[in-house]
């Protein structure tokens, strides 16, 4: 029964983290990605935070918490979603999720380089060159191509991916006391504010246009990919390990293909599946080992 447990929350959490790829989008004509970015984390904090509460754990931060907090804030939720929302409002939700599915490559790239316990083997050291290859497929439209991708919102995806991992290799190198729960929730009120500030300093109006759709996806963002995702995903890393929830990455385009799809009326492309194919291939190699190991266990 834990079995087909864990495969429906796997397959939930891909639906749910894919369809906010077009759900950003379709949000960006009634506020801007900053402010929406800002709006967006200051609830899933306070969410996240109850949770924790709720669950009987401590949300007080010690010293040994608070680089863990900063360093999560600053670079995950500010700087990650920060440019993950600006470049997402772009391109197509096809195209985002494909870029931000690099994300476990990078990290084996920086952990190589940041981290003693990681060592560059050959396979890793292709499987980072062909995820770079990957988005570069993505960004570089072929000599058939009609509908290119905007390249600075692939560029800025690609950024934000890369900042995701450099942090989440930078949280390696602590040892936190608060759990999972409460540590992520003053990450993202730490982030929150710092994504007004950024908002501020972009001239974007701090006003939000609502109309129907504007608000389905907003709240979509908030409270089901936000709040309901999180959560989901603390129980599944608790379950599953880092291998196996990594590999969400892997199948949320599909979701956010579907929706954009379906929405949003958005067209995927050649490249955007060669593009995705490459980087799957590039995932293989870099966590082969691991994913030996887990299909064993």
């Amino acid at each position: 029964m834990r079995r087909h447990e864990n495969l429906f929350g796997f397959l939930a959490l891909a639906a749910l983290w894919g369809a906010s790829y077009p759900a950003i989008r379709a949000a960006k004509a009634g506020v801007d990605p900053l402010l929406m970015a800002a709006l967006r984390f200051d609830a899933i904090g306070v969410v996240v935070l109850a949770y924790a509460l709720a669950r009987g754990q401590s949300v007080v931060p010690g010293r040994a918490d608070v680089r863990a907090v900063l360093v999560g804030g600053v670079g995950i939720v500010a700087v990650h979603n920060g440019l993950l929302f600006v470049g997402q409002a772009r391109v197509t939700g096809a195209i985002g999720s494909v870029v931000l599915a690099t994300v476990p490559i990078w990290s084996v790239g920086f952990a190589a380089a940041f981290l003693d316990t990681a060592r560059p083997t050959p396979s890793r050291v292709a499987g980072v060159c062909l995820g770079l290859v990957g988005t570069v497929v993505l960004a570089v439209p072929g000599p058939m191509a009609v509908d290119a991708p905007d390249p600075v919102g692939v560029g800025l995806l690609f950024t934000s991916a890369a900042a995701f991992a450099l942090a989440a290799v930078g949280l390696r190198r602590e040892s936190p006391d608060l759990g999972v729960a409460a540590r992520q929730g003053w990450m993202m009120l730490v982030g929150g504010p710092l994504l007004h500030v950024a908002s501020l300093l972009a001239g974007e109006p701090q006003s939000v246009s609502v109309t129907p759709r504007v608000a389905i996806a907003f709240g979509y963002l908030v409270f089901a990919a936000g709040a309901v995702g999180y959560l989901l995903y603390f129980g599944l890393l608790d379950r599953l390990g880092p291998v196996e929830i990594n590999l969400v990455s892997y199948v949320a385009p599909v979701f956010a293909t579907l929706v954009g799809w379906y929405w949003l009326g958005e067209v995927v492309s050649t490249n955007t599946v060669v593009g995705f194919l490459v980087i799957c291939v590039g995932f293989v190699l870099v966590k082969r080992e691991a994913l030996r190991a887990a299909i064993a266990g």
